[in-house]
């Protein structure tokens, strides 16, 4: 079975920048392309940003299979249709299931020393629910707090952690707007402690927006500069 793939680029930098242009002549996405071709098991295609569609075409995306994407300079000029086209395309190979019926939730305390998992006991249930079952493609977590077994015989991973730079982030299951889930004591308990546990008392790194530039003469050791700057005083462009 051949892997048909598609190596997407901006190309804007190789139409524009002289020293890129030097390097990677015919594009960098070309470039990618060859390397990939060079194994027979893929085919790879190339598709760029100034091109109808940004080169994606939606019978083109569902006839692809491994998406390979550069994006530097202007992530800002992909026409939102395209972003969502692509995006539905990623999320295609995910999976999730769900019944609205109303039906007993039990959810297992897997991970009893987690602070959020405090005063919870060793599990709760919960009588009317909305069922979400396994499989669930999220990434892998930091820890699974809880996991649910629905009346209905589904079982779901209903409690997350993970961490993002400063923030903790938690995900929690339960809750449908039908249902009286936020009435419920055990539910309050853990929505608490959740944000106990969340809360980062250091607060935010406004420097990690920033993604400050270090110039040659600031790096910890001493170095000398090599190869061409996209961001030189004065560069030259061209087209």
């Amino acid at each position: 079975m051949t892997i048909r793939a598609v190596v997407w680029g901006e190309n804007i930098h190789e139409r524009t920048n002289e020293v890129v242009a030097a390097l990677y002549p015919e594009g960098m996405h070309t470039t990618i392309a060859k390397a990939l071709n060079a194994d027979k098991a893929i085919s790879a295609s190339t598709a760029t940003l100034e091109q109808p569609e940004h080169g994606l075409p939606a019978d083109r995306l569902a006839e692809t299979d491994v998406l390979v994407w550069w994006g530097h300079k202007d992530h800002g000029a992909v026409a939102d249709e395209i972003v969502e086209r692509v995006a539905r395309r990623v999320w295609a190979p995910c999976t999730l299931k769900w019944r609205e019926a109303g039906e007993r939730e039990r959810l297992w305390v897997t991970s009893p020393s987690h602070p959020i998992a405090e005063g919870v006991g060793e599990y709760f249930e919960l009588e009317n629910e909305e069922m979400y079952g396994e499989q669930f493609a999220v990434p892998e977590p930091l820890e699974t707090v809880f996991i649910s077994w629905f009346q209905g015989g589904e079982v779901f991973r209903s409690g997350l952690t993970y961490r993002r730079g400063a923030g903790n982030v938690f995900y929690f299951r339960p809750g449908h707007e039908t249902y009286p889930t936020y009435h419920d004591a055990n539910v309050h308990k853990v929505l608490r402690n959740a944000v106990k546990w969340a809360h980062n008392p250091q607060g935010t790194k406004s420097a990690i927006l920033e993604a400050p530039n270090v110039p040659v003469e600031k790096a910890l050791e001493p170095i000398v500069e090599r190869g061409g700057k996209l961001h030189a005083s004065g560069e030259a462009g061209f087209r």
